[in-house]
């Protein structure tokens, strides 16, 4: 479907497949890295102490007048009421019936100011924790997850990216982490590119050809080894495993009650999809929900599409608590920035990065806090202010990982996360 409502920034005039398909030709193949030796890991068994993220993208700016932070009754606050959840005292808006009743799973931190209303920078600095700028560039949540995170025998991709459209191939947002860390970029239901043996060659054969590629590495090894040889080395061994966990993507597997109770749109799919992928050990998940830059009719489509997001989300919510995961889970629900307290003359908001929410889950979150308050009509935060930087000092220290630390990089300390700011300790429990 066309996007006619978008603000017609530069991002919003690419077209999904061409965006998508660009992303995944800055790293190409498969699969990426640096380690030579990688062992199966054991199918359905997933270590008690291993940690993972899920990130739901609520891409193109939700409004948390609509959302986590109503206003019903003032000048600001749009025609939806605010309805009581399962927290004693926390409200949040009516269009989200389903997820009020999972908030003691979850947090709200309402006093989000980012200070950027640019898309593309927006979107940036909330999934790097960094401002972007022309001098250097910064690895993603996903690859600092999968780096930090994964097991390094695992035969699955540490990062994983779910969106409408997304054809199976490699990001470029790892940075100086490597290729091994970028996203790969599923959605339509179909596996990672090139993950299936070509139908013309028999299982002998192939395991024949690996054999003598393997010889031709070992020795070329012993005399030129480098970290490029390495990854290459590292593609194929993690490819040939993936081979033979393709399944792990087939949502199709899950029973039908199942896609019932998530929904048999695109986003109920995908959230089904993000938990098969979570239960089978994959570190970094994120779904996108989009678009959410609401410029005309925001309450039209607020009501549309927080409709499928409040069903399918928690139905996520639920199971991974159900399940026994939410202590190694952590959930966020992330956007580039909000919507403006004020509505426009075509009954739209505009983007506004000032007082806007994010919402967590999970792992050290407190269940049921609020963190951060706006005033009365939502125009600035007058409690508890964070920005992205402490963000995403708050989503690393939730899953285990001292974000003061550095990364080893060729020899060079680089900071897991931006050294001039910390985490929220108000939501590390």
């Amino acid at each position: 479907m066309r996007c006619t409502y978008s603000c017609r920034s530069e991002a919003h005039l690419l077209a999904r497949r061409q965006f998508l398909g660009g992303l995944a030709a800055g790293a190409g193949a498969l699969v990426g890295g640096f380690s030579t030796f990688v062992r199966p890991a054991i199918a359905g068994q997933i270590a008690q102490d291993q940690k993972r993220v899920l990130v739901v993208n609520m891409a193109g700016g939700l409004s948390q007048l609509e959302s986590w932070d109503p206003k019903p009754g003032t000048n600001t606050g749009g025609p939806f009421r605010a309805i009581p959840t399962s927290v004693p005292g926390v409200h949040i808006s009516e269009l989200l019936p389903y997820t009020a009743k999972q908030m003691h799973h979850l947090a709200i931190v309402r006093g989000v100011n980012t200070k950027e209303d640019d898309h593309g920078k927006g979107a940036y600095l909330m999934s790097t924790g960094r401002r972007q700028t022309p001098a250097s560039d910064y690895p993603v949540l996903g690859a600092v997850a999968a780096k930090a995170l994964a097991p390094p025998d695992s035969p699955l991709p540490g990062h994983i990216i779910v969106t409408p459209g997304g054809g199976g191939g490699r990001g470029n947002d790892a940075a100086y982490l490597g290729p091994r860390y970028s996203s790969i970029v599923l959605g339509n239901g179909q596996p990672p590119s090139n993950s299936a043996r070509d139908e013309a060659l028999t299982a002998a054969a192939d395991d024949a050809r690996n054999a003598l590629r393997r010889r031709a590495n070992d020795r070329f090894a012993q005399r030129r080894r480098t970290a490029q040889t390495d990854a290459y080395t590292y593609s194929y061994e993690q490819a040939r495993q993936l081979m033979e966990r393709r399944d792990v993507f087939d949502v199709t597997k899950e029973p039908q009650a199942d896609h019932d109770r998530y929904g048999t749109y695109d986003f109920g799919r995908h959230c089904l999809l993000a938990r098969r992928l979570l239960e089978s050990g994959v570190t970094f998940v994120q779904v996108t929900h989009s678009n959410y830059d609401t410029h005309n009719e925001n309450f039209d489509f607020h009501l549309e599409q927080l409709g499928e997001f409040d069903r399918s989300f928690a139905s996520l919510v639920a199971d991974l608590a159900e399940r026994g995961m939410l202590d190694s889970t952590l959930i966020v629900v992330l956007s580039e920035f909000g919507r403006t307290p004020n509505i426009n003359l075509y009954y739209g908001r505009d983007h506004w990065s000032a007082a806007w929410s994010v919402v967590l889950g999970g792992c050290r979150v407190p269940r049921g806090a609020v963190w951060g308050k706006t005033n009365d009509n939502g125009t600035e935060v007058v409690d508890g202010q964070v920005d992205h930087g402490q963000l995403f000092h708050t989503y690393l220290q939730a899953v285990g990982v001292d974000s003061t630390e550095s990364f080893d990089v060729g020899g060079r300390e680089l900071p897991i996360a931006d050294p001039a700011t910390g985490p929220i300790k108000e939501l590390l429990a």
